[in-house]
């Protein structure tokens, strides 16, 4: 079995999240195509609804009609997503109101003080269940400070810079690490008063305006399963189309580069942000590697799919600092360790630090477990090809919550 032609990943799921988010505070009308069908992005603009805003579906387009700020007090089902809940409360912390955000049993395990915490600080009224959700918020006069992050978080900082949209003064946020920054040059396209500041992003209160259009390239860590397969199995080339290349986005690619692998990469637009194609062929000879600890939270959503590259690399690769994949949909590091063990990997952890040796040929025994998580999943479905065959997963349809269909793109590239 090998991957073979070429397939368009959906639409960005970060992307997504905050067009339908930021039309609550914002102004005017945007139409938005190619955005993400994901279950998370549906899940964002139900809340979106909920709370005011206007959405309507034409077809493949998103049109999104700005709330301006006057939001309705309600309850509001997150579903499985992490980023919704915690993307609006940094929204609702400085909105009149009173607000509850929950979700679904997975997201109910999720850390929020975390979020909380700062936001309580700047003024909220922010309430949780012992750091968890149901989350319930009372709209409060807010204090801009400074925020200097334990973590290189996108969610949280995006929480923050957002609640600094109404805070009094001046919000600064600085990570240990850079992360993604969608939240911030989205804002910046929309009109607010933000910019990169003492090593993280400053923020003052600004009113902010849709844009008339927006396209939302294709999500690279969609991509990334397509990709990383091919690498790793004998006589496949896929390429990807209009994907997503932000800077903040591509660490997988940097990494697998270094590790030796035939990728292309061709930059085809800039609107909103970078995005093109990247193509990768069957690379028989990768070289293990050291992933940094500043690397990680570039290629946080790739760790699953890396680790199973890495089981095909000579040598042992190290991926540093990774304690943030324990508080995910499921605790990543321990499914990594033992599914991929399970298939004969030879892989384990000390502290936080994950080790893979390699190369390793893996033999499927039995049945295995996605444990909720999409990005499981659909790594295990990757080992499949690589194996040369179906594994039975319990829980696969759980790739749907970032990639409805994947099994169906991937049975196209099948050879």
């Amino acid at each position: 079995m090998s991957l073979r032609g070429s397939v368009t990943p959906p639409g960005d799921k970060s992307i997504s999240h905050r067009a339908g988010l930021f039309s609550l505070l914002a102004t005017g009308s945007c139409r938005v195509s190619n955005f993400s069908p994901c279950a998370d992005c549906a899940s964002t603009l139900e809340a979106v609804s909920r709370l005011g805003g206007k959405v309507e579906r034409r077809g493949e387009e998103v049109v999104l009609r700005g709330a301006g700020g006057k939001l309705v007090s309600t309850e509001v089902d997150c579903g499985n997503s992490g980023t919704t809940m915690r993307l609006l409360m940094g929204f609702l912390a400085g909105r009149p109101g009173r607000f509850t955000l929950d979700g679904d049993a997975s997201l109910r395990r999720r850390p929020m003080g975390r979020v909380a915490d700062p936001l309580t600080r700047m003024g909220a009224k922010v309430s949780t269940t012992d750091g968890r959700p149901p989350v319930t918020i009372e709209g409060a006069e807010l204090v801009g400070q400074r925020h200097e992050l334990a973590v290189a978080s996108a969610q949280l900082k995006s929480a923050l810079l957002l609640a600094g949209l109404r805070a009094k003064g001046e919000t600064v946020v600085v990570e240990p690490h850079l992360s993604r920054d969608h939240t911030e040059r989205l804002l910046k396209a929309m009109g607010a008063d933000i910019a990169p500041a003492e090593g993280g992003w400053r923020v003052r209160p600004s009113e902010i305006r849709l844009p008339e259009t927006l396209r939302v390239p294709g999500d690279v860590s969609a991509a990334a399963f397509m990709l990383t397969g091919a690498l790793i199995t004998p006589g496949s080339q896929v390429t990807t189309l209009g994907v997503g290349l932000n800077p903040g986005r591509v660490g997988l690619i940097t990494v697998l580069q270094r590790m030796g692998a035939k990728l292309q990469v061709i930059e085809e637009g800039r609107d909103p942000e970078p995005w093109g194609r990247v193509s990768a062929a069957y690379t028989p000879e990768l070289i293990a590697t050291e992933v940094l600890p500043e690397e990680i939270p570039l290629l946080v959503d790739e760790v699953p799919i890396l680790a199973l590259a890495a089981t095909q690399a000579r040598g042992v690769t190290v991926m540093r600092s990774i304690n943030e994949l324990r508080i995910k949909e499921s605790d990543r590091i321990a499914a990594i360790i033992t599914q991929l063990g399970a298939l004969g990997a030879r892989l384990w952890e000390e502290g936080d630090d994950l080790f893979i040796e390699g190369p390793t040929p893996l033999k499927p025994q039995g049945s295995y477990d996605s444990y909720g998580d999409h990005r499981i999943a659909m790594t295990l479905a990757m080992a499949g090809v690589l194996c040369g065959q179906t594994l039975e997963v319990a829980d696969a349809a759980c790739a749907g919550v970032s990639y409805p269909d994947f099994y169906r793109d991937l049975e196209a590239l099948k050879q």
